[in-house]
C-alpha cells in the first residue's frame, strides 16, 4: 500500500481543479433532439405507446431523418411538461 502525504494547501487545489473539471464536463450544452429513450425519460414515461401517442396529437415536437429514426425536440418537452405542471395549495 503507498501513502501520498500533501501539504493542506495542495490538497484543497487539487479539490478545486476536480471541482472544476467536473464543472466543465457537466456543463456541456445537452442536443437539443434526443431519441426515444432520452424523451421517454425526461417525460417519465415507461411505454413507447403513450410517446407516440404525444407525438401523433402534436403535443411535442420531433423530426423524423430517417425512416425509422425519430427524434424528439427536447424544448417543446419541457414545454409540455411546463403547460401540464399544476400549481401547489
Amino acid at each position: 500500500m503507498q501513502v501520498i502525504c500533501l501539504e493542506e494547501a495542495a490538497f484543497y487545489e487539487l479539490v478545486d481543479q476536480v471541482v472544476t473539471r467536473l464543472k466543465e464536463t457537466s456543463s456541456q450544452v445537452s442536443s437539443r433532439w434526443v431519441d426515444d429513450g432520452e424523451a421517454m425519460k425526461l417525460l417519465g414515461i415507461k411505454s413507447k405507446t403513450t410517446l407516440q401517442k404525444l407525438r401523433d396529437e402534436g403535443k411535442i415536437r420531433f423530426s423524423q431523418p430517417q425512416k425509422k429514426i425519430i427524434l424528439y425536440d427536447r424544448n417543446s418537452i419541457e414545454d409540455y411538461l411546463n403547460r401540464n405542471a399544476r400549481n401547489t395549495f
